[in-house]
């Protein structure tokens, strides 16, 4: 078994090939830039981890590992568009340095990239991979529209929230998991089971990215807390401090909401704290962590086999960057 750490950086070594023809520059060289900027290339190595949980790592598995993170790419290169981020990774976006209507064609050309790798696996696998692989990238550009949806309203359910959450993020961290698991020869029920801590797994890792931007340290999280506040982002905090603050204190957050003015990141966050906004997200954070641990535990393989993906998991939900 392998740590995460060990298939990260083998990943990084057989992603890095030519994915793209060299002519006509104009189209490819922008994807080449863009996955230059590397990232941490979870979801292609959680593939990878699926796949050894019930054999050992299968040519297949890379395959589809690259698949998933060419599609990731795609998703990021048009969320920076919609979003009109200038940066991503410290680099100028692709929009930004080429053009909007390059970087909407670079972003096209990448989803059809990772479509040649999927059509590499062994055919007896490609029906089964291909349906969920398509269903994800479905519900991943669902979750996207319910997140710009949610910019315009007033006010978010925390059902939604999840809901959107699921979709935007969780639903590729399962489907990856499970992609490796169906290489590796998993029945339907174990199928199903990494499948559910993968989306656990991701739901959990959301309120720990939420609870950084808010009350994480700027020297470890690599940038300065708040920007949820400041874009009045509906997070997992925002929305309960709305559904629990009372009288005089959900006054104050409402008009907040409707200024820039200084402090506004400081003083949002002492409402969050009076309202326990903090204490409530860790506790969402370990809900959610310990269900995806309740699933991995009900995999039928050995308790060894586990210990990476319980490793990798504990990291992802208690990182502080």
């Amino acid at each position: 078994m392998h740590s995460f750490e060990q298939l990260s950086g083998q990943f990084a070594t057989y992603f890095n090939q030519p994915h793209f023809p060299e002519t006509p520059a104009t189209l490819y060289e922008p994807n080449v830039y863009f996955l230059q900027m590397g990232g941490k290339r979870v979801r292609p190595v959680l593939c990878l981890m699926g796949n050894e949980l019930f054999e050992d790592i299968s040519p297949n598995a890379w395959n589809v590992a690259n698949a998933v993170e060419l599609f990731h790419n795609f998703t990021l290169i048009h969320d920076d568009i919609m979003d009109k981020a200038p940066l991503r990774r410290g680099f100028q976006t692709i929009h930004t340095k080429y053009g909007e209507s390059t970087a909407i064609l670079s972003g096209d050309v990448m989803l059809v990239a990772a479509y040649e790798q999927l059509n590499k696996i062994q055919p007896a696998f490609l029906p089964q991979i291909l349906q969920l692989f398509n269903t994800t990238a479905r519900e991943v550009c669902e979750g996207q529209q319910l997140d710009m949806d949610f910019e315009t309203q007033e006010s978010v359910a925390l059902d939604a929230y999840l809901h959107m959450i699921e979709l935007k993020t969780s639903v590729l961290i399962a489907a990856s998991l499970k992609m490796g698991a169906i290489l590796g020869g998993a029945g339907e029920r174990n199928q199903q089971l990494i499948y559910e801590f993968g989306r656990k797994l991701g739901l959990a890792f959301q309120v720990q990215d939420d609870y950084l931007d808010a009350f994480g340290d700027p020297l470890k999280f690599g940038k300065q807390v708040g920007g949820d506040i400041l874009a009045n982002k509906k997070t997992f905090l925002l929305i309960h401090a709305l559904e629990t603050a009372q009288g005089a204190q959900l006054t104050e957050l409402h008009r907040l909401l409707q200024t820039n003015e200084p402090g506004k990141v400081e003083k949002v966050l002492q409402l969050f704290r009076d309202c326990k906004v903090d204490d409530w997200a860790l506790q969402l954070k370990n809900k959610f962590l310990d269900e995806a641990f309740a699933h991995l535990e009900d995999i039928a393989v050995l308790a060894r086999r586990k210990e990476p993906l319980k490793e990798l998991a504990h990291f992802l939900v208690q990182r502080e960057y």
